[in-house]
């Protein structure tokens, strides 16, 4: 229960909740014990008066007798059914109040796995898949919902009815009673054990699943690839293969849930059959009444459900306390990238890195070895350099998504780690290498940046980035819907709703990491003349492995396996005559030859 212990802050703010539920539980129970003593004193009627109804027969005494006899019946039938409504009415008060806080806590919960993943840095992200992490705010929360949920009620209820009908019972017969009660263990151990089978066997399916699920969602995604390369009989194939492990693993749950329901009525049927036979020799000694017996049939029928629940509510908090021991894993992981004074300070945009290393955690790859390079306000900055030379990394470090390994970033000759990360990442517009665009129309992706929607600033950044024409023309304009991870859009459209989505801020650094990669040349000079007037008075940052786009800065650095080769302007650098004239007479090659 040591991992559980975190839910306690949960329990305390819906305390009132709690406290009321087992008020509830109290009342729905008394109305479900006292039925059985109606049951009691109607049969005991019946027997105690049957032979004085006989010996009346053949006098009018007789229906006058039948009359208040039946008169007394039907009252004691009134009575249990008005004590079952009122069991059923508190019992929906129980589900009101106790599982409806189960799920209050399964909301809470949720969202605050979900703001602490906000929180976290990019390296966890790389460390742990999506599936995991979709896991952990998903299955592993339900499961603690069932905790909080069913197991404290079906626990209350058990706690609460032993105390106040065991020693009812005892006070009746002590004999019948250890013979009521005899079976319940075992009944209850049985159901632990079949139902620990059944997680075990539900744990196999739900990894089947898994990689069921990831099948599918990977076939799908890459449907143009197996189109492509006519692979579609395969994925079928392989489709079928782990659709009948899945298969295979429920059939093995099935045979074992067949067990569950015949096991609780048969050791049921024995606490019966025990107690009418006690029950018998005591009516025979003279010791209890036929009543008695009715009576503790079902006393031991409330106690059973309990006593079987008791096992599969155990079972809910080992499950319970596995998934909260993974969720508390998480939310004890904080992000290393936290600010040292939290500045908010409008920047200026000068950027000066001094001596720059950085490894990454979770692969150990050294990306940038002494790099060093300063930027004055309004400036721009080209970087060019192969796959794997470390230009990213560049892009990655001025926004705070990792922080150096050695040396120093300064900002405003302000040490980069004094920054707030809200305030740094809002004056700082960067487009991605790997272009997301979210499942929303066109204009709240361009708008996505902004704290509140500006239409004049969305269709200017469209213009600006070469996309407004290609926007309109769609029968939707802006309001056309993107699909997931923006499908419907060509990769050239992609990128340039990317660059609309970080200029519409209009941020004091831009950061362009390979954005003009899926355009071809002509567009390409296209949204270079627009971004003209974008970057003036503006720092800017052009990574690029494309020569052409270092044109428009005033400064040029090549990079090759994390280090500066090579600095300069676009003319001093083909004087050079080095790493940088090759790539541009290479690509100037390319372009002529397209």
């Amino acid at each position: 229960m040591k991992e559980l212990k975190y839910l306690n802050k949960y329990l305390l703010k819906y305390k009132s909740r709690l406290i009321l539920g087992l008020a509830f539980v109290i009342i729905s129970n008394l109305f479900q014990i006292y039925p059985a003593q109606m049951v009691r004193y109607s049969i005991d009627l019946v027997v105690d008066n049957i032979r004085v109804y006989r010996s009346f027969t053949g006098s009018s005494v007789q229906e006058d007798f039948f009359s208040i006899f039946a008169k007394g019946i039907l009252l004691y039938a009134v009575l249990i059914l008005a004590m079952a409504l009122l069991r059923g009415l508190f019992l929906y008060f129980v589900r009101q109040t106790l599982i409806v806080m189960s799920r209050l806590v399964e909301y809470d919960l949720k969202n605050e796995i979900f703001e602490h993943y906000q929180t976290l840095p990019l390296s966890f992200y790389r460390r742990n898949n999506t599936g995991d992490l979709m896991n952990r705010i998903s299955e592993d929360v339900g499961r603690v919902r069932m905790y909080l949920g069913p197991s404290i009620m079906y626990g209350l209820q058990l706690v609460t009815l032993f105390s106040m009908l065991i020693p009812i019972m005892f006070s009746i017969s002590s004999t019948l009673t250890w013979y009521a009660l005899i079976p319940l263990p075992i009944l209850s151990l049985s159901i632990f054990y079949v139902n620990t089978i059944i997680e075990q066997r539900s744990e196999e399916i739900q990894r089947s699943q898994s990689r069921l699920s990831t099948f599918v969602q990977e076939a799908f995604s890459g449907i143009r690839v197996i189109k492509s390369f006519t692979r579609e009989h395969e994925s079928v194939k392989n489709f079928s293969r782990e659709s009948n492990e899945y298969k295979v693993q429920s059939l093995k749950l099935t045979r074992v849930q067949a067990l569950f329901f015949p096991l609780i009525m048969g050791l049921i049927g024995l606490s019966t059959i025990l107690t009418v036979y006690a029950g018998s020799v005591e009516v025979i000694n003279g010791s209890l009444t036929f009543g008695n017996i009715a009576e503790f049939i079902i006393y031991v029928n409330l106690l059973t459900w309990p006593v079987a629940s008791l096992g599969w509510t155990i079972s809910l908090v080992q499950r319970a306390e596995a998934s909260q021991k993974r969720i508390n894993e998480f939310l004890k992981t904080k992000t290393d990238i936290v600010s040292e004074k939290n500045l908010e300070i409008s920047i200026k945009g000068k950027i000066e890195f001094d001596n720059v290393s950085f490894r990454y955690p979770d692969t150990g790859i050294l990306a940038l070895k002494k790099v060093s390079f300063r930027i004055e306000p309004g400036e721009s900055l080209a970087i060019i350099g192969t796959t794997g030379s470390g230009k990213s990394t560049v892009s990655n470090l001025i926004s705070r998504l990792y922080d150096v390994t050695e040396g120093e970033i300064r900002i405003d000759d302000i040490p980069i780690k004094q920054y707030g990360l809200q305030s740094l990442r809002k004056q700082t517009g960067v487009v991605p290498q790997d272009v997301f665009l979210f499942s929303d129309t066109i204009f709240n992706n361009i708008a996505f940046g902004l704290d509140q929607s500006d239409e004049t600033k969305v269709i200017q950044a469209a213009k600006d980035s070469d996309v407004y024409t290609n926007i309109t023309a769609f029968p939707l304009g802006f309001n056309t819907r993107v699909g997931e991870r923006g499908i419907t859009l060509s990769g050239g459209q992609k990128q340039r709703v990317s660059i609309a989505r970080a200029v519409v801020r209009e941020p004091k650094i831009l950061i362009l990491d390979d954005a003009l990669s899926a355009v071809d040349t002509k567009t390409e000079n296209t949204i270079l003349n627009s971004m003209k007037r974008i970057m003036m008075n503006r720092t800017s940052i052009i990574i690029s492995h494309r020569v052409s786009s270092a044109k428009l800065a005033n400064k040029i650095i090549v990079l090759h396996e994390g280090e500066i080769i090579e600095e300069g302007t676009h003319d001093d650098l083909l004087l050079k005559k080095g790493t940088y004239q090759d790539l541009y007479e290479k690509q100037m090659q390319l372009d002529e030859a397209e």
